[in-house]
């Protein structure tokens, strides 16, 4: 009998040790090492299971691109995440939140015209019967659908090797597991090793895989960051239980960018895609009340508008500023520079801070608006909702200017603005939309000037 070997990984960084510390030597995080044992491979077998056959290497110039690498999904913002869509022969990784959709659109992709490809449906929590009502809640009918109840990996691999689909989902990784492992399902040694293998069939196979991973109570996958690296795409489904958006991000992407998003809305017949995800954030709005601004944001390569609320209130005691979507550290900062460069004595203020709709803002171009909409609030004057404001604030109180304006300001017309603030000093020619007035300013006071009359 093969000895076993122990050895201690982190599960945030993936490293591996020998011995046990309760500090990880490699990213400094405590209280992350685990213990895994390793299993004694025949030594005619990789770690995947696969014989050591001769390789062999190509010239880079003979290698053919002119067939065809990826196909859509037929869910057009799941296909913006990915790049323009799924690509043949990638592992994919989808994580989220339990009961946050991920399945749900996984199995309406399933439901959608493939061009013919098959597909093969693994699941192993539930049964094939639960499957199919869940099918039927959202209306997938899809005669290249093929459902396996399955969570031993051996059985998975000789299934894929009869049917040869073109597409297959995992759901989850946590419940598939190696006999050759002692360990638990769902433990280190056996997601890293069930991935691994079936890495190694989405590679020879030129077949797509999309599997779907839990998420801890830190929010990130669970199991460690080896997994993440192994995968071609790591996708997170994000959202609040409470409200019925849901935000599609990549964290990685081997073929497309990682700063697209795609935005979704739940519904009883399952997630519906939101086309105009501005006109979406902003309905409701209210009018005429103080202490809101739109911002607009680049997300890839679609701009996006969004409501930054701001509260400001006496308080008897220390300041107690809070934000939601916004930075901590960037909120201070702004009340900051609006008490010291826009003479608004709002240090014994309770300062709140929020962006409708769940989304997070990130972008130094969402500054402007967020000052605007404090001082708003400070001053109990309303901005007015036609007003827009795009511009990064300095520690010095000025604005500077922020990348696509032009294309910001043509999503703030489309959307019916009539004015928006924008910073004096642009970077690129501005071409105004047709029925937009623009104010340029230079500083905070300025722009607080200019809209509020102060």
């Amino acid at each position: 009998m093969a000895k076993q070997k122990t050895i201690y990984c982190c599960t945030e960084c993936g490293n591996e040790t020998a011995n046990w510390g309760g500090k990880c030597p490699s990213c400094g995080a405590w209280n992350t090492l685990v213990e895994v044992k390793l299993e004694g491979k025949n030594s005619k077998k990789s770690g995947t299971g696969r014989s050591m056959e001769q390789a062999s290497a190509r010239r880079l110039s003979e290698l053919d691109t002119e067939e065809e690498i990826r196909f859509t999904t037929g869910i057009s913002e799941f296909d913006r995440v990915l790049g323009g869509g799924a690509v043949l022969g990638s592992l994919n990784l989808v994580g989220g939140a339990p009961g946050i959709g991920k399945s749900t659109l996984l199995l309406q992709m399933c439901g959608q015209p493939l061009a013919g490809r098959k597909v093969l449906y693994v699941t192993g929590e539930e049964s094939q019967r639960q499957l199919k009502l869940r099918a039927m809640r959202l209306g997938v009918a899809n005669e290249d659908l093929y459902i396996l109840a399955e969570t031993d990996l051996d059985s998975i691999l000789n299934c894929i090797d009869r049917l040869q689909p073109d597409l297959m989902i995992v759901d989850s990784i946590q419940t598939v597991s190696d006999g050759d492992i002692s360990s638990a399902p769902g433990s280190i040694s056996q997601v890293r090793e069930c991935t691994m293998r079936i890495m190694r069939v989405t590679k020879e196979k030129g077949l797509t895989v999309f599997v779907v991973g839990h998420v801890n109570k830190e929010g990130s996958i669970a199991g460690p960051k080896v997994l993440e690296h192994m995968v071609d795409c790591v996708l997170y489904f994000e959202g609040e239980r409470n409200t019925s958006f849901r935000i599609l991000r990549a964290a990685k992407n081997r073929f497309g960018s990682t700063n697209e998003i795609g935005v979704f809305e739940m519904e009883e017949c399952g997630l519906r895609c939101v086309e105009n995800p501005s006109e979406l954030l902003l309905s409701g709005r209210p009018e005429n009340s103080p202490g809101t601004c739109v911002a607009c944001v680049i997300e890839g390569t679609r701009p996006i508008l969004a409501e930054v609320q701001a509260l400001v209130s006496p308080s008897g005691y220390n300041a107690a500023r809070r934000s939601n979507g916004v930075d901590y550290n960037r909120a201070a900062m702004l009340l900051a520079v609006l008490e010291k460069r826009g003479g608004m004595p709002i240090g014994n203020c309770d300062t709140y801070i929020n962006v409708i709709g769940g989304l997070t803002l990130d972008e130094p171009a969402a500054d402007l608006a967020t000052t605007l909409a404090i001082a708003s609030s400070f001053l109990d004057r309303p901005l007015g909702a036609d007003l827009a404001a795009i511009g990064e604030v300095g520690l010095s109180g000025e604005i500077r200017s922020v990348s696509a304006l032009n294309q910001r300001l043509s999503e703030i017309a489309r959307l019916g603005f009539k004015r928006c603030v924008i910073p004096a000093h642009a970077r690129d020619e501005i071409q105004c939309p047709a029925g937009l007035k623009l104010i340029p300013v230079k500083g905070i006071g300025e722009a607080v000037a200019a809209v509020l009359g102060r």
